[in-house]
């Protein structure tokens, strides 16, 4: 994750994720760039020298063109990279939006600066503001997105290589995506452990959500020290499965979908170099992301995304919000439909597991009242 010693700077520069800017990171940052400076090397030569050629997979640089791919029945290993941008809609605000984002709106906590809440050294000592903060974003009280559910359709399709996610709120795993779907890179409330380097005692969801909303400071069963959720906090390395599973994906990726993310924290960024050169990819968003240099956007040339020189060949920009863009899609797919009907059956499902649960919380509660002894008159 990066320093916090530039915030000021980095708050309007980084990000607008749900998550920390996770950049310190292990040996495997600094491949992840040597091997991005390669790429870019033999982009280079290729071009330059007029080595090998990019071949056009899609019929037209539009998002119809991406749905003609898809049920060409071509494309079978589709891979999502997603951001803050598919939460927002739930009520999920994002972190450096002026006015709205989190960051804005953490003078109550009385930090030196705002990114001290996601740092492991502050946290460490001061645990304090980050559970009142997690208490209001904890993952239960906020519904999957049409985005979400797109994205579950296409595993349903049997589509669905992987979805990379930014976002630690666990709505994907909600709308129905499971681990072996999901690389959650800047971790996930899904888990906890005790940040004790001896102990390391793993905790679930609901114990975690009885401390938080209780106001206690998790502390662990075993050791007594403090208990944190498997998010990736400054100073802490991104998991071991992102690295792992990258490797293996992304040269295998038929079509990349970018969705809810400006592409500027690294290493998760630079994902979009790794699938091959005529991978198409897709990217729905607020504004177009991701973009090369122009000069070298102009040559062809670099990892970035290339939506409007004439050498684009593959690179398609939806502008609006996620699940504008997923709608739209799904219609060209002849999904619309069948989408619309898959959020208002999974929102009903959990309206009513969440009343089942408040009910079965409040005879809980009254339980454990009557059973109190009566102080006599």
């Amino acid at each position: 994750m990066s320093d916090a010693s530039e915030h000021s700077k980095k708050v309007e520069e980084e990000e607008e994720e749900v998550t920390p800017d996770p950049q310190e990171l292990s040996d495997d940052s600094s491949e992840d760039e040597a091997a991005g400076e390669m790429d870019f090397l033999r982009n280079l030569f290729s071009s330059t020298l007029g080595l090998g050629s990019a071949d056009k997979v899609l019929d037209e640089l539009t998002l119809s063109g991406v749905a003609h791919y898809i049920n060409s029945g071509k494309c079978k290993n589709i891979i999502c990279m997603v951001g803050a941008g598919i939460s927002t809609s739930a009520g999920i605000p994002d972190f450096r939006s002026p006015g709205t984002g989190l960051y804005a709106n953490l003078q109550k906590y009385n930090l030196p600066y705002p990114e001290a809440i996601f740092q492991i050294d502050y946290f460490q000592e001061h645990p304090e503001p980050f559970f009142t903060l997690a208490k209001e974003l904890y993952p239960g009280q906020f519904k999957p997105t049409i985005c979400h559910y797109f994205i579950k359709m296409l595993k349903d399709k049997g589509v669905l290589r992987r979805c990379y996610t930014q976002n630690i709120d666990t709505l994907e795993r909600l709308a129905g995506l499971e681990g072996g779907d999901l690389i959650e890179a800047h971790g996930t409330f899904y888990t906890s452990h005790c940040v004790s380097s001896c102990c390391r005692k793993e905790y679930n969801l609901d114990w975690m959500k009885e401390k938080v909303f209780s106001d206690d400071i998790p502390r662990c069963d075993k050791c007594s020290s403090l208990v944190k959720p498997d998010i990736v906090f400054f100073g802490e390395n991104l998991p071991v499965q992102f690295f792992t599973s990258m490797k293996s994906d992304f040269p295998n990726c038929d079509l990349l979908i970018i969705m809810g993310t400006s592409l500027k924290v690294q290493p998760f960024a630079s994902l979009v170099s790794r699938v091959s050169k005529i991978c198409p990819r897709l990217l729905i968003n607020m504004e177009k992301a991701g973009q090369a240099d122009p000069l070298f956007g102009m040559l062809g040339l670099g990892g970035g995304m290339d939506f409007d020189s004439e050498k684009a060949y593959r690179d398609v920009a939806y502008i609006g919000t996620c699940d504008d863009g997923c709608l739209a899609l799904a219609d060209l797919l002849g999904w619309k439909t069948e989408l619309e009907e898959l959020v208002k059956k999974e929102h009903a499902r959990i309206e009513s597991d969440n009343k089942k649960e408040k009910a079965s919380d409040s005879k809980g509660a009254a339980a454990a009242a009557a059973s109190e002894p009566r102080k006599e008159e």
